[in-house]
């Protein structure tokens, strides 16, 4: 007999990717990618059709029977009363929403936002997004009538709704739904209370247009015209981390262009600093993170200016003791988000005739890039949320150097996890559990684990400095 099959997409920034599962094992049977135009304004329409694309090169899902959608976080995808949409979706990464960001915070306070929502409002989040809409292009904030974010969206128009002509089953709003992942993300619900504060959903745009319905972790949004389950999704990071198998005492570090420090919590935190987001995640637990604009391109820089590749990078960074000898990089080559110094540079401390060498700068770079993100977990620390282990992903977590020197950055056990495609895999986790009723338990067997191997001096030489 056919094993049953599920599917998970992550709809990225830069790509669409649909991954295949066996459900009992966890097991890729198969994949599919297609590329997303680059921009931090994008036509929901080319989401679309690169999900379409993908699920033709993972050879469909005739024979899957459900399916999950992670996405991107944050992004305003605006629809009018016909289920068109009304522009281009604003993304996470576009900031012309900061000023405005702050104008909120101004009004509300900061403490407010916190003790409301979890979060307090940047550039990033939906409700700026919607004051910048509403104060900028008004005409096409009059035609709002929902508000919808990206893995919402594609999760609608796969179950078949959609403009009237170019769907199944029509403009039907109410039938818009999301997970609280990514409501979280929004800065108008609250992890804390399950809910939509409405108030601050109409202090950010003037009213109140339809939002989608939040989901259960558990919970099926729906089927495909074909009869297909689909899954309630999730945001990108809460994705990564049920792909991750993470539960509360697990961090998780993510080392790609930019750097996200989050751990999984059994209560809802409150920081009104800003620096640590109090998201929910896709398990029923909470998603504290902190973002660092600084990481895998950090290891790039330097790699280029000694002229070497990044295997032979990570040699020479073995080759010097820990510490560097005394060479410290504070890593704010794009300057940084978490501490907020959007105009700060990278800066090399420490500088000797012993410290000036290709493997001392091989090491201070590595060293400098993980204690920015043992900050960020100091962070979440700081909102007395604790952590037993990291874990470390992304494209960097693969250089052989990051998970040795790792191990002696942080005071807990390090693991590089030899999943393939998290975010993906946890969206196919979601939907085997829409399916079945019951989280699937997949094993990692390729999992790579370094034991505690703690150099103070790292930490203290880089506080020292920085």
């Amino acid at each position: 007999m056919p094993p049953t099959l599920v599917a998970g997409v992550d709809s990225s920034t830069q790509s669409c990717k649909v991954t295949v599962h066996d459900l009992a094992t966890g097991q890729v049977i198969r994949s599919g990618r297609a590329p997303h135009p680059a921009g931090t304004e994008v036509d929901p329409a080319s989401w679309w059709a690169a999900l379409q694309e993908a699920i033709v090169d993972a050879g469909g899902l005739d024979d899957v029977s459900a399916v999950s959608v992670a996405a991107q976080q944050h992004g305003l995808v605006a629809l009018d009363a016909r289920g068109e949409v009304v522009r281009d979706a604003l993304l996470w990464n576009d900031v012309r929403s900061a000023g405005v960001a702050a104008d909120l915070v101004a009004e509300v306070g900061a403490e407010e936002f916190a003790r409301r929502v979890g979060v307090v409002p940047v550039a990033s989040f939906t409700a700026a997004k919607l004051r910048w809409l509403q104060e900028h292009e008004p005409a096409n904030a009059a035609r709002v009538a929902a508000v919808a974010l990206p893995h919402d969206w594609l999760s609608w128009r796969l179950r078949g709704y959609g403009p009237a002509g170019d769907s199944v089953r029509g403009p039907d709003l109410d039938a818009l739904a999301t997970d609280r992942s990514d409501a979280s993300g929004t800065a108008y619900w609250s992890p804390a209370t399950g809910a939509y504060d409405l108030d601050l959903l109409a202090r950010a745009f003037g009213s109140v247009p339809v939002v989608p319905r939040v989901l259960a972790p558990d919970e099926r949004m729906g089927t495909t015209p074909a009869g297909l389950v689909v899954g309630a999704g999730l945001g990108d990071n809460a994705g990564g981390a049920l792909g991750l198998g993470a539960t509360p005492g697990d961090a998780v570090i993510s080392i790609g262009t930019s750097g996200t420090v989050f751990a999984v919590a059994e209560q809802a935190i409150r920081d009104p600093s800003g620096v640590v987001a109090g998201f929910a995640d896709g398990s029923g637990h909470y998603l504290p993170l902190v973002a660092t604009l600084n990481a895998a391109r950090v290891l790039d820089a330097i790699a280029g200016l000694l002229g070497v590749g990044h295997e032979e990078l990570a040699r020479l960074a073995l080759a010097a003791p820990p510490g560097a000898r005394g060479l410290v990089l504070q890593p704010y080559f794009e300057g940084e988000r978490t501490p907020n110094l959007p105009d700060a540079t990278a800066t090399l401390f420490g500088m000797s005739l012993a410290s000036t060498r290709r493997e001392t700068l091989a090491r201070a770079a590595v060293e400098g890039l993980l204690c920015s993100l043992a900050e960020g977990l100091d962070a979440i620390g700081r909102c007395e949320v604790g952590a037993t282990r990291v874990l470390l992903i992304g494209g960097a977590a693969r250089n052989p150097a990051v998970g040795r020197i790792a191990a002696q950055v942080f005071d807990i056990p390090v693991e590089v996890p030899g999943v393939e495609e998290a975010v993906a895999r946890g969206a196919a986790v979601q939907a085997a559990w829409a399916l079945t009723g019951a989280r699937p338990s997949w094993d990692d067997a390729q999992a790579q684990t370094f034991p505690v191997d703690h150099r103070a001096l790292i930490r203290e030489q880089y506080t020292a400095h920085c």
